[in-house]
């Protein structure tokens, strides 16, 4: 099991990587970190909100569609309940709010 400083890294990485793909893509989405909690916001205002959940080394995701829990396995991020990559989901999440389509190849 990953140290607390380790998991630590792994989802400032994640959530830096995410940032950089929304610039990189000059999307509408606003997105604001604050406390290590990410929050996207589309121009409908729906968010999807990024919470790390230290005790149980996940990465925790809020949608207006439920909530969502990531294992960081391998050195990637997967969802709990179908092994779902963190990239994929995002990018199927944000094309249902959106009409973009964005890629989250450094996840």
């Amino acid at each position: 099991m990953m140290t607390e400083s380790e998991f630590n890294f792994v989802v400032d990485d994640a959530l830096l990587a995410i940032e950089d793909a929304l610039d990189e893509a000059e999307s509408d989405l606003d997105s604001e970190n604050s406390g290590g909690v990410l929050t996207l916001t589309c121009e409908s205002g729906s968010k999807l909100i990024f919470t790390r959940q230290t005790p149980v080394r996940q990465l925790w995701i809020a949608t207006p569609a439920g909530g969502f829990h990531f294992d960081y396995v391998e050195k990637q991020w997967l969802r709990d309940s179908d092994q779902l990559g963190l990239a994929q989901f995002l990018g199927n999440a944000l094309s249902e709010l959106t009409d973009e389509k964005l890629c989250f190849n450094r996840l």
